[in-house]
């Protein structure tokens, strides 16, 4: 039996505990927190983040990395994008087994991608390294509900490898070379989220939405492939599938912090009322300033940057952005 470490016992990372398990996998959840370990391992619960759902009997936890690394035949990565270069310099180096990223999101300060920062501050070689995006709405999967990702690393071998840990029965997992495309995808999607969640808090309506979706979709595609990324990946899913998800359901944790904006919160109350990471409020000034030394035009990210840096008014950055002049689409 394949033994995997899970390292984050967020909602994703427990989540996605729970996916490896009914794949087949012997998991191990690391968890900051000592009290939210023991109550994994004694009750088969993490109540702050699942409430009552039981775990698989094959999803264990502890505290100690250390613990968590004995024995794995490999790693899988749930720690938040701004927290995940500290959190990997505090632990022992990476052990050298493959490592899939489930995280999402551009590091401020330094705009890197995650699996940049995993190479960097873990010690991993880019060639084990893989990353997971697709519509991941953690709330579904924990029901069980159908869906897809994609699984993305610089092998084609090394990706099904990662493939494999994903089969429970629910979850139908494709494989990709194009980490660049599928990683920037993943962090970008969380800020066009915000924009149309707050388009819908302003009480505008689905053409509004669907045109937000469409126009955050082309922001995605300039700056992915100018990258590097693969065009076609955008329209796959991690690209379109990811975004509409994140943009439509009121499980996504960014489109409901866009709401709240709408509602007329600030980034602050939002962020409150949301209760958890938004990764998008962090990614946001991440990617636009990635894109600006590219001279890649991203307006819905521009905006969202206003709002969420500068505390500019969200029906103010809204307008603006539908005055925009007359140009070919």
């Amino acid at each position: 039996m394949t033994r995997l470490a899970v390292l984050g016992a967020g909602s994703w990372g427990t989540t996605f505990a729970q996916v490896l398990a009914d794949g087949g996998a012997d998991v191990t959840l690391w968890a900051r927190r000592e009290e939210v370990a023991c109550e994994i391992r004694e009750a088969h619960r993490n109540s702050a983040y699942l409430g009552d759902r039981l775990l698989p009997d094959a999803v264990g936890a502890t505290s100690s990395i250390e613990e968590a690394f004995d024995g794995a035949d490999g790693i899988v990565l749930a720690v938040p994008a701004q927290s995940m270069r500290a959190t990997l310099e505090s632990w022992p180096a990476l052990p050298p087994v493959p490592v899939l990223s489930l995280t999402k999101g551009i590091e401020r300060g330094t705009d890197s991608r995650i699996s940049r920062i995993i190479a960097e501050a873990g010690g991993a070689e880019t060639e084990r390294i893989g990353v997971l995006s697709g519509p991941n709405l953690s709330g579904e999967i924990a029901e069980r509900r159908p869906c897809a990702s994609v699984v993305a690393a610089d092998s084609e071998e090394l990706a099904s490898v990662l493939a494999t840990w994903c089969e429970a029965p629910y979850l139908r997992t494709y494989t990709s070379t194009d980490v660049v495309g599928v990683e920037i995808a993943g962090a970008v999607k969380n800020v066009i989220a915000i924009a149309v969640g707050a388009a819908t808090g302003l009480g505008h309506g689905h053409n509004t939405t669907a045109s937000l979706i469409t126009r955050g979709l082309a922001e995605i595609t300039r700056l992915g492939v100018a990258l590097g990324g693969r065009r076609d990946t955008f329209a796959g899913l991690a690209g379109m599938g990811d975004l509409v998800a994140t943009c439509s359901s009121p499980l996504s944790r960014n489109h409901r912090l866009g709401l709240a904006l709408g509602r007329g919160l600030d980034v602050r109350a939002a962020a409150a009322e949301v209760g958890q990471t938004a990764e998008g409020v962090a990614t946001a000034r991440a990617v636009s300033e990635l894109a600006a030394r590219l001279g890649i035009e991203m307006p819905i990210t521009d905006a969202v940057v206003d709002v969420v840096d500068h505390d500019a008014r969200i029906d103010e950055v809204t307008t603006a952005l539908l005055a925009r002049g007359v140009r070919p689409e």
